[in-house]
Order: C-alpha cells, then structure tokens, then sequence
C-alpha cells in the first residue's frame, strides 16, 4: 500500500499508509496525525486540511478545483503549495507523497 509523509510544522514526520481512493485528509485522521482538523469532514467547506505538498510532487497530482482554491483563500500562510488534503485522493502512483502541515489550521 502506498505511503504517505506527514511532516508536522515543528518537524515531526509521520510515515502512514493510504489506501487509494482515500482522500489525505481521511488518511491523516484516520492515523491520528496531530495538525488535520478536518472539520467539515472533506467536503471542501472549512480548509482546516491545508497542507503543503512538496514541490517535488506539486507537477505530480491534479491541479486544485475552483471550489479548492477559493477555500484556500481564507486558509492562513498560504503559499504555492498549498492544498486541501480532502481533494487529494490517494492514488498507487503517489506512494512517498509528502505534506507538510502548517503551524495552525485557524
């Protein structure tokens, strides 16, 4: 199963499996990865899932939706790599995708 890399903003790495089809955000909570607050349960309304992907794999999964990208607005410290973990869906081709969680989701 695919792995996914957690890295919490003080440097904390958490090493998880994801099951494909799972969205990043379901993946975190479902692990119990401190900084995912996932409070609208993925369905784009909140952007307490903002993440960071590294670049490495920003080229590498789809762009973000229009919904996405207008909830990012509201996130704090947004930056180009900024993403909604809940829009991210787990795919086999992702195994070593790294997020990178902010100081604070609110």
């Amino acid at each position: 199963m695919p792995q996914v890399k957690f890295i919490q903003h003080d440097g904390t790495e958490h090493f998880v499996e994801g099951e494909p089809g799972r969205s990043l955000m379901e993946i975190a909570v479902s692990n119990m990865v401190p900084g995912i607050l996932a409070d609208c349960g993925g369905a784009c309304t909140c952007a307490t899932c903002h993440g960071y992907l590294d670049p490495d794999w920003a080229e590498r999964v789809p762009a973000p939706s229009e919904d996405e990208s207008m909830m990012l607005e509201g996130a704090l410290e947004v930056t180009e790599h900024s993403r909604l973990c809940c829009q991210l869906k787990m795919q086999e081709g992702w195994d070593g995708i790294v997020v990178r969680l902010p100081a604070s989701q609110m």
